[in-house]
């Protein structure tokens, strides 16, 4: 690989896309043989010199973490249901020292994670929330990541049709990326607390699924008849993030006076679905997420729709692993994520300033 150092990041990353782990192929295949796969970087332009110790170290996480997400969204749910995700997250945990937090079927209804538990109740293994939590000492920020695990969506009882089912394997996406991010990230060292939270549940249809006119009960206490972002630093962010990785982003239109009357409803706080397909659907998707934590809430919210770039063609991208790493890389201890990292140390932005650079609203 010939490329200039401020290129070895992002060019790793491409590599680890280009070998994904997940195969069924038969042993009659010719395709079926191991190979081993030596990449060596030759650098180019005026920092030219050999490549560090801990650089290595830092792509070989990186490159992990993408194939790990690749894996599980290529993986079919037949083999990747609920309970095999959280044997992926428990392995994830056991590496880095973390057990998990996990709520589960009945206890995610008892506890009003309605929509967790509405997608998921008809199918045969249940929905679940888990979470990973990295608490270092002297830590003064606190970030989630949050991820969707539908590790098969058929559409419930608003059934998805022969060309649009296929390929709903992929609807895990965010929730691989999550975690294939967050073993890379703690692995090479995060200064601030860490919450991954993955909403794992299968789509199924059944006797108890889900009908279009339920109403569930959410945490937030919103009720609901059954990359978008509050902040342009953050926005900018994201997009020279990408660059500088490879996970290319574009930002979305932010216009909740226009788009968040896509989910009124007569009858409960507001719908899970919007009235009209055509109309900005990725970003009243991020509206969605903002209406829980709040339109006035003075922090900052970042919505990431990766359902297209998730896969191409037949193959999962592990796209997202990377974005984030290269997002918060100013909070990590490694040097080549601090400099790819389009923040750099500015996590610790007094509250006052996030207030005053986010794109408040008030809806009543």
């Amino acid at each position: 690989m010939v490329c200039e150092r401020s290129e070895v990041f992002a060019s790793a990353c491409a590599l680890a896309r280009a070998f994904p782990l997940f195969t069924h192929r038969s042993s009659a295949s010719r395709r079926t043989e191991k190979k081993t796969v030596t990449v060596e970087f030759f650098l180019v332009g005026q920092n030219n010199g050999p490549i560090e110790v801990a650089t290595l170290k830092c792509l070989a996480s990186a490159t992990e973490g993408i194939r790990l997400a690749a894996r599980i969204v290529d993986t079919p749910c037949n083999e990747m249901n609920t309970d095999n995700f959280l044997e992926e997250i428990k392995k994830v945990g056991k590496d880095l020292g973390i057990t998990p937090t996990i709520i589960r079927d009945e206890e995610l209804k008892e506890r009003v994670f309605g929509g967790i538990y509405g997608v998921g109740k008809a199918a045969l293994h249940p929905p679940a929330l888990a979470v990973l939590s990295h608490t270092p000492d002297g830590a003064t920020q606190t970030i989630a990541w949050v991820g969707k695990g539908i590790v098969y969506d058929t559409g419930g009882l608003s059934i998805k049709g022969k060309t649009t089912m296929p390929g709903m394997k992929r609807d895990c996406g965010g929730a691989a990326a999550i975690l294939g991010a967050f073993k890379a990230t703690v692995k090479q060292g995060f200064k601030d607390n860490l919450h991954a939270v993955f909403c794992l549940a299968e789509n199924a249809v059944g006797p108890r699924a889900t009908r279009p006119d339920d109403i569930h009960g959410i945490a937030t206490g919103k009720y609901h008849a059954a990359v978008l972002t509050n902040n342009e630093e953050w926005e900018k962010a994201c997009v020279k993030a990408g660059r500088n990785c490879g996970d290319l982003v574009h930002p979305l239109v932010y216009c909740p006076e226009l788009h968040f009357s896509e989910f009124t409803s007569a009858v409960a706080d507001m719908k899970n679905s919007v009235a009209d397909r055509d109309n900005t659907p990725s970003s009243c998707a991020g509206l969605f997420i903002a209406s829980h934590i709040g339109f006035d809430w003075p922090g900052v919210w970042v919505h990431i729709d990766i359902a297209a770039p998730v896969h191409a063609g037949e193959r999962a991208t592990g796209y997202g692993v990377a974005l984030l790493l290269s997002l918060f890389g100013g909070a990590s201890e490694d040097p080549l994520l601090n400099m790819v990292s389009p923040l750099g140390c500015n996590g610790d932005s007094p509250p006052e300033d996030m207030e005053r650079d986010s794109k408040r609203r008030r809806l009543v």
